[in-house]
C-alpha cells in the first residue's frame, strides 16, 4: 500500500488530527460529494468535525498506484443519528513531494448523509 495512504488512514483512525493533517500539502484540496475544503483549515475543520461526530474508520480494501496516483476502495464505519453505518468507498489521490495535494471521495450512495 502507498506508505502515504497508509498513513493518512492510520491517522484517520486513530483520530489524529495533527497527524493526519501533516499529511496534506498546504494547499490540498478535499471534495466529498458537495463539501470541498481547500488548505490545512478548512481540512481541520472537516476532519475534526468528522472525527468528533461521526466516529469514522476506514479499511483500505484495494490500492492501484500510478506515479504521483492512488485510487483506492475503501470500507467506512461511522455512527450517524446513534445508528452504524457502512459504507463502500472509492478515494482518488493525487500526491505531491509525499503529500496528499488532492482528494476525491465517493460514497456508494451518497456523500451526504440525511
Amino acid at each position: 500500500m502507498s506508505e502515504i495512504l497508509r498513513r493518512h488512514v492510520a491517522a484517520f483512525n486513530n483520530r489524529d488530527l495533527r497527524a493526519l493533517l501533516a499529511g496534506f500539502t498546504d494547499d490540498a484540496v478535499w471534495i466529498t460529494g458537495t463539501t470541498v475544503a481547500r488548505g490545512r483549515a478548512e481540512l481541520a475543520d472537516l476532519f475534526e468535525s468528522a472525527m468528533t461526530q461521526l466516529l469514522p474508520t476506514l479499511t483500505v480494501d484495494e490500492i492501484l498506484i500510478d506515479g504521483d496516483r492512488v485510487a483506492a476502495q475503501l470500507t467506512e464505519r461511522l455512527t450517524h443519528a446513534g445508528d452504524e453505518h457502512t459504507f463502500p468507498i472509492a478515494g482518488f489521490y493525487h500526491l505531491r513531494n509525499g503529500r496528499i495535494a488532492s482528494a476525491k471521495i465517493y460514497r456508494e450512495g451518497s456523500a451526504e448523509l440525511a
